[in-house]
């Protein structure tokens, strides 16, 4: 065959040598049958040497490696330069491990028979002497472990005041780590103390709390500095690399006995003692951030107290490690802040509250970084009011009308009038303006009222603080305009409306007399607040023109006198101030492009007070002095046994009043009922029986148990109008008398016609 090829190679041209790509395939297809059958002799000699008990039949499949590497000696007889060139430049390539990892795969997929067995005792004698030495190992272990008593806690604490060391340091340290362990219910197995009573927990608790830090002071040569603006950090002791680990150990303890803990008084405690720890926490950047953990948890969802000890902590570690902690500190607070405004209630309320002037007290420390984060969640609220303008949907509109939304406009408005005199961030007050303005305008209905006067509310903070002009009375007189508080309530109310607390107010409260009562009170606030804020202003009497047409002309439409008894209130203090600010105007000698002298002038009529402001110093204490009574209502009408009224369902008077008269009405009870039926049929009937239900109703508004009532009577009248349908459709046999009583009636008629047709 080979002889032939060459014959043909021989005829052929350069071009058809080329062309034709059979020449090397077959001579390659040659050397590889050559060479599985010498490879595979050569396995079976070996594993016959390696395993005689073993016979194979066959030939195996050479592995890749190897086809590889004769590929490459091929190439040194057809293309010598190119072999040179890998010869010189890359040796590697060529000088490979040519083992066939894929014949090992294929041996380890089956089993293969020992050449000899071995004995079984020696495997099992290895492994109960394993047993063995991990039981001797915990016996020792268990040995070495020393139970914390109240006397070695006392010996600790009188050796600690006496002269601190660092090996007592550890002693004291490996015992904490034991107590600690046992709050997670490790039972402290790894630690070399044990700690089992609870009494001895507390005391040894108590005793770190109190006087370790002391101990630590000492022990390292601690000494304050004069500047207690500055920090004395424990790293820079000669004595701190040698107690670091024990201190390490201790305050990650601190740390976990803190996550483990539920009582608020304790937890104080603790976090007393790791607000004085702030410097070492500072030295250990790891545990520093666990504490910083805990700390953001206490803050926003702990205890009063606990609350104040987090933040005063927080505020520590972000004033004298500002670079390292200060923006990822103000994210966390920010996020948390955010989860845990979600609902407001008035409990809630003071609570949140607390985590807006606190969290702005942490803004304050860098107005550059508080420029970055209020830049990026004030763009956040903006993106979220456009999409629901856009699309216009539930959904996008729930994103906006929420609690979560309000708070964190409210937030930053704080925030801006908080560090007013700045001019970073000064540029952020017009697109705040914009967002809530836009806020108040997306569902501008009657049962969003709440939502803005949240709204109106944050921008007199912003406009007061700042000295800038938002215009924030149209909002509020828009209201006079929109609601007709001339009507009649649909009903009663139990409960004023709290506005504080409320976004948004259902169809039931728009009827109620709660209602208007709270809004002419919440007008008549934000309106005295917003003009206390211009009070001083040159340009007051032109800021309150429209308000006092506005008043008047509600005034005039309005004739209910609880309602108009606070506009006209407030009418007067308005138009007192805007005379009082008129009159030193005229007296004034300079013009009114003079700003510098428009300033001194505001501000010399400012400290001097005007009708307004010395009229809303002292509205503002009785306000209080109302809205904490509001809040102790509740508290002061449970102490006080006032007699309780039952009043009786209206099914249950009928019954009595059967009973009672039994023998009067019992002939005559069946008639009754069929003639009620009758009569809702005729007209007279219908305009009695609704006569009688608007009666109820107006009855059932003085009180929730005659509400219901009510309503059971509208149940029984709806029940009876049914029946009357199904009477009509299919006749029902009457009684002898209602019978009889029918006849007499329609004689009586005729005969009268008759009559008069005789005459």
């Amino acid at each position: 065959m080979a002889g032939k090829q060459k014959r043909k190679l021989e005829d052929l041209s350069v071009d058809e040598f080329l062309l034709s790509g059979d020449f090397d395939s077959a001579g390659e297809d040659e050397s590889e049958e050559e060479t599985p059958k010498q490879n595979g002799v050569n396995k079976k000699n070996k594993k016959k040497d390696l395993r005689p008990s073993t016979s194979e039949t066959g030939v195996k499949k050479k592995g890749k490696a190897s086809e590889h590497k004769e590929q490459l000696s091929r190439l040194k007889s057809k293309d010598p330069e190119f072999f040179k060139f890998l010869q010189q430049n890359d040796q590697t390539l060529l000088n490979f491990d040519d083992t066939d990892s894929s014949e090992d795969e294929e041996e380890k997929k089956y089993h293969r028979l020992p050449s000899a067995l071995k004995e079984a005792s020696s495997d099992d004698d290895n492994d109960e002497d394993d047993e063995e030495g991990q039981k001797a190992s915990k016996s020792k272990k268990a040995v070495e472990t020393i139970k914390v008593t109240d006397k070695m806690v006392e010996e600790w604490k009188a050796a600690l005041k006496k002269e601190p060391t660092p090996r007592l340091f550890r002693e004291v340290t490996q015992a904490f780590k034991a107590a600690v362990a046992t709050t997670k219910g490790d039972g402290g197995s790894q630690c070399r103390y044990k700690v089992a009573d609870s009494s001895v927990f507390n005391a040894l608790v108590l005793f770190c709390i109190r006087d370790i830090h002391t101990a630590l002071q000492k022990m390292l040569n601690l000494k304050p500095d004069k500047d207690q603006k500055k920090l004395v950090l424990p790293s820079s002791s000669p004595k701190w690399q040698k107690n670091q680990i024990d201190i390490k150990m201790y305050l990650s303890g601190i740390v976990q006995l803190l996550s483990c803990l539920t009582e608020s008084t304790v937890i104080s405690a603790v976090l007393r003692h790791a607000n004085q720890l702030v410097p070492y926490y500072l030295c250990l950047p790891k545990q520093c951030r666990h504490l910083v953990k805990q700390l953001m948890k206490q803050w926003s969802t702990g205890e009063e107290t606990s609350r104040v000890l987090a933040f005063l902590a927080l505020n520590k570690i972000c004033r004298h490690k500002q670079e390292t902690y200060l923006n990822p500190i103000l994210k966390q607070m920010y996020i948390s802040y955010v989860q845990n405004c979600k609902f407001t209630s008035p409990n809630a309320l003071p609570m949140i509250n607390f985590m807006q002037r606190t969290l702005t007290e942490m803004y304050s420390l860098d107005t550059q970084a508080t420029y970055q984060h209020a830049f990026i969640y004030i763009r956040q609220l903006a993106i979220h009011l456009r999409n629901a303008m856009t699309l216009k949907k539930k959904e996008t509109y729930q994103s906006v009308y929420n609690w979560q939304y309000i708070h964190c406009l409210y937030l930053w408005c704080r925030v801006l009038s908080t560090l007013h005199p700045s001019d970073v961030l000064q540029p952020l007050i017009y697109p705040l303006c914009q967002v809530i303005i836009g806020t108040i305008k997306l569902v501008p209905t009657s049962r969003y009222y709440p939502l803005r006067m949240h709204c109106c509310r944050a921008l007199t903070l912003l406009s007061s603080s700042t000295n800038t002009f938002v215009p924030v009375l149209p909002f509020l007189l828009e209201i006079f305009q929109q609601v007709d508080f001339n009507k009649k309530p649909g009903r009663m109310s139990k409960k004023p409306i709290n506005f504080a607390v409320i976004l948004k107010l259902s169809k039931v409260n728009l009827m109620e007399k709660a209602y208007k009562d709270g809004l002419i009170e919440q007008l008549y606030d934000l309106i005295l607040e917003y003009f206390h804020t211009q009070a001083s202003s040159i340009g007051f009497p032109e800021l309150a023109l429209p308000t006092v047409i506005q008043l008047k002309a509600f005034l005039k439409e309005c004739k209910v006198a609880n309602y108009c008894k606070p506009v006209r209130q407030l009418l007067e203090k308005v138009q007192e101030n805007s005379s009082h600010i008129t009159g030193r105007r005229q007296k004034a000698a300079f013009g009114v492009a003079d700003a510098t002298a428009v300033a001194a002038w505001e501000k010399q009529v400012q400290q001097e007070g005007t009708p307004l402001t010395k009229y809303y110093s002292q509205w503002k204490k009785l306000r209080e002095k109302e809205i904490q009574l509001e809040i102790s209502g509740k508290e002061r009408m449970e102490d006080l046994d006032l007699p309780e009224i039952k009043r009786r369902k209206i099914q249950e008077k009928k019954a009595e009043d059967k009973k009672e008269f039994k023998d009067l009405f019992e002939s005559d009870s069946d008639s009754d009922e069929d003639g009620d039926g009758l009569k809702i049929k005729g007209k007279k009937g219908g305009r009695d029986s609704d006569e009688d239900d608007d009666e109820l109703e107006d009855l059932s508004d003085m009180s929730d148990d005659e509400g219901m009532e009510d309503g059971d009577s509208d149940d029984d009248d709806d029940d009876e109008e049914e029946g009357d349908g199904k009477a009509s459709k299919a006749p029902q046999p009457l009684s002898s008398s209602a019978l009889i009583k029918l006849a007499e009636g329609d004689e009586d008629v005729v005969e009268d016609l008759e009559l008069s047709d005789d005459d």
